[in-house]
């Protein structure tokens, strides 16, 4: 059974930085895109940033300058650094990537547990 990880996320304050990681294991092929995506109390969640297999880079209009997205593949790991935080950033946040099973020979979408970020004013 293949399983996304979180760690990283805790308390920072106005300006301040987190690092967040997402490690999966289990039965793993490989591994295409993964992506970090966000949901503040009594909002959508919206995707935050997202890395392809070939190491492109998307990230929203709102923490573009501020954050980066890189992953290791040898360790299926994905990495979100957030820099400048500000308390608009609160939120849980979800790590996913999209995973080939050993058994199977399609990309299915796996999602962590969820990491709570909170920024002080």
């Amino acid at each position: 059974q293949v399983q996304l990880v979180e760690s990283g996320g805790g308390l920072a304050q106005n300006g301040g930085s987190l690092t967040l990681s997402c490690a999966a294991s289990g039965s793993i092929s490989s591994i295409n895109g993964m992506g970090w995506s966000r949901q503040a109390p009594g909002k959508q969640r919206e995707m935050v940033a997202t890395i392809s297999s070939g190491d492109d880079v998307n990230y929203i209009d709102s923490v573009k300058g501020r954050f980066t997205i890189s992953r290791d593949i040898a360790k299926n790991t994905v990495y979100l650094q957030m820099n400048s935080l500000n308390p608009e950033d609160t939120g849980v946040y979800y790590c996913k990537m999209s995973i080939r099973g050993t058994w199977g020979f399609v990309f299915l979408d796996y999602w962590g547990q969820g990491t709570q970020v909170t920024v002080s004013s």
